[in-house]
């Protein structure tokens, strides 16, 4: 962990472009973004209820954390000030309608946003019938929009949950920002000691697993010589207890189905913006 030739780096840095719009948060699985002219705050993999989908999955009791990631967010949205929050999928954890827990948290966590904010969610593989219940909440006074899956551009950013191939208007912007994978690393110290922490992925790209769907006919650099693919950040999970892929592990399969194909370029950086390097040599 002492290598000078790690150092710290925004992780979606890496163009005037990219940088200009998504930036993440020193420390925080979170970025801010720019999107036309609001000011977003992204956040993925939340996953409200997680700890009774323990209970009832695994029949592991672990005590709810849901005050806690309620005053991370809000704390989040305190420093940063956006006018849009940006939930790249899985909000809630359950995979159908949510339980009385899990329900009980988004709506308190909902009821306790500035009443300016607007909130987007992208309806991630945990989300269920989110959107039969979420934006119609008589108790919930947010302006609530949730979108497919395969995500929409808002901006000059392609957002999506990553759980199924991008829309193509996700693939037609500068940056396409996306969650479900939860990436991590394994660290190893000069004693032979581990530790696994939550990690950023960025990188470009790659062509080659797009262009053989129809579904991208008309993408511009896919169709075009010369043209760059857009850069692409995967954020880690905002849930701390949800595990994921260890991206520097071998054997270990990444979730997405175009990932890793589709990452070029990849690299791994921590939480605190210290560059790791390419993902699968850290």
């Amino acid at each position: 962990m002492g290598d000078d030739s790690r150092r710290r780096t925004p992780p979606a840095s890496g163009s005037t472009s990219t940088r200009s719009l998504v930036e993440p948060i020193p420390g925080e699985p979170a970025a801010t973004a720019t999107i036309d002219d609001e000011r977003a705050l992204f956040v993925a993999d939340y996953h409200a209820g997680y700890e009774a989908g323990l209970r009832y999955d695994r029949g592991v009791d672990v005590p709810s954390r849901a005050a806690d990631r309620r005053e991370r967010l809000l704390s989040l949205l305190e420093r940063t000030r956006p006018d849009r929050l940006v939930v790249l999928g899985d909000l809630m954890h359950s995979i159908g309608d949510p339980g009385g827990a899990e329900r009980g948290e988004l709506e308190v966590l909902f009821e306790s946003f500035p009443a300016e904010l607007s909130v987007t969610v992208i309806k991630g593989n945990h989300d269920g019938r989110i959107e039969t219940w979420l934006a119609d909440d008589d108790e919930i006074d947010a302006d609530v929009t949730v979108e497919p899956g395969a995500g929409v551009g808002l901006g000059g950013v392609g957002v999506c949950h990553g759980h199924t191939w991008p829309a193509p208007a996700v693939l037609e912007r500068d940056v396409v920002c996306l969650g479900h994978e939860h990436p991590c690393v394994r660290l190893e110290d000069e004693v032979g000691g581990s530790r696994v922490e939550r990690a950023w992925l960025r990188g470009r790209l790659d062509p080659d697993p797009f262009r053989d769907r129809s579904e991208y006919d008309g993408v511009s650099w896919l169709e075009r010589e010369g043209e760059s693919p857009p850069r692409v950040v995967v954020l880690p999970a905002f849930n701390d207890l949800v595990g994921g892929t260890w991206s520097n592990v071998t054997g270990q399969s990444f979730l997405s189905p175009f990932l890793p194909a589709g990452l070029a370029e990849g690299e791994a950086y921590l939480l605190d913006g210290t560059r790791l390097g390419p993902y699968e040599s850290v």
